[in-house]
């Protein structure tokens, strides 16, 4: 693995001419990331810089064959870690031929509604679990043909036998430092080799476009050590935690000096749309939701003062203070972040005429 690195980074201290490569990657029709780079002949200064580009759909389960091409467009892009310089990775939003959003595009929704509410100013924060996999699809650094000892000692653990592939971690935890990714902690999870990272917090429509790019950033980096990484939210069966994208939302009313009553009504909201919501949270999220393991059940709507076990908590310092956030923890680890900021505008702020979400994500099975 040094020999290889070594290799690499020979190749990518040679000077470019001027020139600089944009990385674009989106999100496919599994909730996947996938890229490509792109040479381009000056440095980016704005969005205005990047062309729109394309991609083969009929390959990635977005589009058919006949008519595959879907459209690029650039909505965000940040510094890249691994070739630096210039060099830049660009999140980009996915496009029909007809001038229509593709249908797994569920970001063009969600801007919507975060613009209409702008005056709100919606904080979120998302707490982004995982877990490693080796190359053969094993937990990473498990007992070939056997299990760690029970859970207990791994959570915020330090140690050798108690945490693995910190390295890993680390290093993606300095990748989105520089990428400029708003990356505010890391701690390992309770199942050992699941691990946490929290972006945030972060205003409207860029809550689901740093955690995108956090993503990719993972996978890239997870590359360099032959490492997998699942966002399934119940990557083990049996007495193991699942894994969840515990997400945490104010909007500025919340946040002022009796901002609890604020919350309070943003509850009782939730309360009367939980399927809808539950129905964007993730799919398998009913392997995880089952009352058990820190979660509340699917079924039912709990919420209560650090409570982990409900389906909304409130913390105990906001409670004490009388304003702050709450945290959604029904959200499962493999969401779109689009749908589910955007269902929680939704519910949270008001509903604008020509946007549903629970609309927006069923158009996927549609044709």
């Amino acid at each position: 693995m040094a020999e290889k690195t070594a290799t690499l980074l020979k190749y990518l201290d040679l000077p470019q001419n001027g020139r600089v490569v944009a990385e674009y990657f989106w999100i496919d029709s599994e909730y996947n990331v996938r890229s490509k780079g792109k040479t381009l002949s000056k440095k980016v200064t704005s969005l205005d810089d990047l062309p729109e580009w394309n991609f083969d759909g009929s390959s990635t389960g977005q589009a058919p064959g006949h008519n595959s091409d879907v459209y690029l467009r650039p909505v965000a892009y940040y510094p890249d870690p691994f070739r630096r310089g210039d060099n830049i990775i660009v999140l980009a939003e996915c496009w029909n031929s007809d001038g229509t959003p593709n249908k797994f595009n569920h970001r063009h929704a969600a801007e919507k509604l975060m613009t209409a509410h702008a005056k709100e100013k919606t904080w979120f924060g998302i707490e982004q679990e995982y877990t490693l996999f080796d190359q053969f699809d094993d937990v990473y650094a498990w007992p070939k043909g056997g299990f760690p000892a029970p859970q207990g000692p791994y959570y915020c653990g330090v140690g050798t036998g108690k945490v693995s592939a910190r390295d890993v971690i680390e290093a993606h935890y300095k990748a989105c430092l520089y990428a400029g990714i708003n990356i505010s902690g890391i701690n390992a999870e309770v199942m050992p080799s699941q691990w946490e990272y929290q972006v945030g917090p972060c205003e409207g429509i860029s809550m689901g476009d740093e955690l995108w790019a956090s993503r990719y950033l993972l996978h890239r980096v997870a590359e360099e050590f032959n490492v997998k990484i699942s966002f399934h939210p119940k990557p083990l069966k049996g007495d193991w935690n699942g894994a969840g994208c515990h997400t945490n939302v104010s909007t500025e009313a919340m946040r002022q000096p009796g901002g609890m009553k604020y919350i309070d009504a943003a509850i009782e909201k939730l309360s009367l749309r939980h399927k809808e919501h539950i129905a964007l949270y993730g799919a398998d999220n009913e392997q995880r939701l089952t009352g058990k393991h820190e979660t509340a059940s699917m079924s039912t709507f709990l919420s209560g003062v650090a409570n982990r076990g409900a389906s909304i908590r409130i913390p105990r310092s906001v409670a004490k203070e009388g304003y702050g956030y709450f945290e959604d923890r029904r959200p499962a680890s493999n969401i779109d972040p689009y749908l589910v900021t955007g269902i929680m505008v939704e519910t949270i702020c008001g509903s604008i005429s020509d946007v549903d979400m629970t609309k927006e994500y069923a158009k996927e099975s549609e044709e």
